[in-house]
C-alpha cells in the first residue's frame, strides 16, 4: 500500500512539472521559459475548505506568514528553498489526493499585515527569492530532505537525533548561532499563576525534553504550545505564589534559524552557503531530480 501511494505521488509530480519536463527536453536546462516547475496547482487547505490554487500563490504566502519580508533577499532565497523542499516532500509522500495542510496569508492578509504602502516592495521580494530559487530543493540522498526552522535560537540549533528520536536525519546538527544571543527577542519571561511543574530533561543544547505538571509529563514542546511560550528553551521558577517563565529565543530551535540566516545574508553570505551551514550533508538540487529518483 505504502509503494502504490508513492507511486501515485510520483504521479502527480510528473503532471505538475511536466511542461518544465518538456521544456528542458527540448530546448536544455539553461532555458528560461514561462513553463517553469512552479506553475503547476496544487490543492491547499484553507479557513477549513479545499481550495485549489498554483503552487507559486501558495507558498509566496508561506514566505510571507513564515519570514520577515524585511529580511535580506538572500535570507529570503533560503527560506523560499525549505518551503519548496516541504511542499514536494508533501506531494510525494501523499500522493495523488494530498491536500497541503500549511498556513499561509492570503494577499488581504498581507496587505492586513504589511499596510497598504509596503505591500507591492514586499511582495515583490518575496516573489522574486521565489523566482531567483525556481525548481530548487535540497535532497538528502534520494529524498527531499526534512528542514525544519525557527525565527530565533537560544545561541545554538538542535540536535535532529534528540529531538525527533531518530538517527534518520544527520543533517540536523548542533550549529553555534552566537548573533542570536543580541536580538531584542532573545529572552522574554511571562507570568504564570504557581503550579506543581518542573523540568525533568533537557538536551544538549538546552532546550526543555521533558516537563512535570502535577503527575503528568509532557514534552518541552507541548508546554511551550499550552502556554503561549516563545520557545522551548525555558526555565521555571515559583515566587511569591506565581510562575515565572523565563524564555530564550523564538520557536523550536530545529534546523535553520532565520535570524543569523538574515545576519549571514547580511555579510554577504549566499542562500547557498546559508542553507549548506544549517543543513550539512544535503545537496541543492532540481525538483525533476525527485521524478526521475522515484521512477
Amino acid at each position: 500500500m505504502l509503494q502504490k501511494m508513492k507511486r501515485l505521488g510520483s504521479y502527480l509530480l510528473i503532471i505538475v512539472l511536466l511542461p518544465y519536463i518538456i521544456t528542458v527536453f527540448l530546448n536544455g536546462p539553461a532555458v528560461t521559459t514561462s513553463a517553469n516547475v512552479d506553475e503547476g496547482y496544487i490543492m491547499v487547505e484553507n479557513e477549513g475548505k479545499e481550495t485549489e490554487m498554483s503552487i507559486e500563490e501558495y507558498c509566496i504566502g508561506r514566505l510571507a506568514k513564515e519570514i520577515p519580508a524585511s529580511y535580506e533577499e538572500e535570507a529570503l532565497k533560503a527560506q523560499a528553498v525549505l518551503v519548496r523542499t516541504t511542499v514536494y516532500g508533501q506531494i510525494l509522500e501523499g500522493g495523488s489526493g494530498v491536500v497541503l495542510p500549511d498556513e499561509f496569508w492570503t494577499a488581504d492578509e498581507m496587505r492586513k499585515q504589511w499596510g497598504g504602502r509596503k505591500y507591492n516592495t514586499y511582495y515583490d521580494k518575496l516573489k522574486s527569492a521565489w523566482e531567483q530559487t525556481d525548481g530548487q530543493v535540497l535532497m538528502y540522498g534520494d529524498k527531499p530532505a526534512n528542514v525544519p526552522y525557527c525565527r530565533l535560537t537560544n545561541g545554538n540549533t538542535r540536535d535532529g537525533a534528540e529531538v525527533l528520536g531518530s538517527e534518520d536525519y544527520p543533517y540536523l546538527k548542533i550549529k553555534e548561532c552566537p548573533l542570536d544571543i543580541e536580538s531584542k527577542e532573545q529572552m522574554r519571561t511571562i507570568i504564570l499563576e504557581e503550579m506543581d511543574v518542573e523540568v525533568t530533561s533537557t538536551d544538549t543544547a538546552g532546550y526543555v525534553l521533558g516537563v512535570r505538571v502535577g503527575e503528568e509529563t509532557v514534552s518541552g514542546e507541548e508546554f511551550r504550545k499550552t502556554y503561549g511560550l516563545a520557545s522551548s528553551c525555558f526555565t521555571l521558577q515559583n515566587y511569591e505564589g506565581k510562575l515565572r517563565i523565563t524564555t530564550r529565543g523564538v520557536g523550536h530551535g530545529l534546523g535553520m534559524s532565520q535570524y543569523t540566516a538574515n545576519r549571514m545574508a547580511k555579510d554577504g553570505g549566499l542562500f547557498s552557503e546559508i542553507l549548506t551551514y544549517f543543513f550539512e550533508g544535503t545537496e541543492l538540487k532540481e525538483v525533476t531530480d525527485i521524478v526521475r529518483d522515484t521512477e
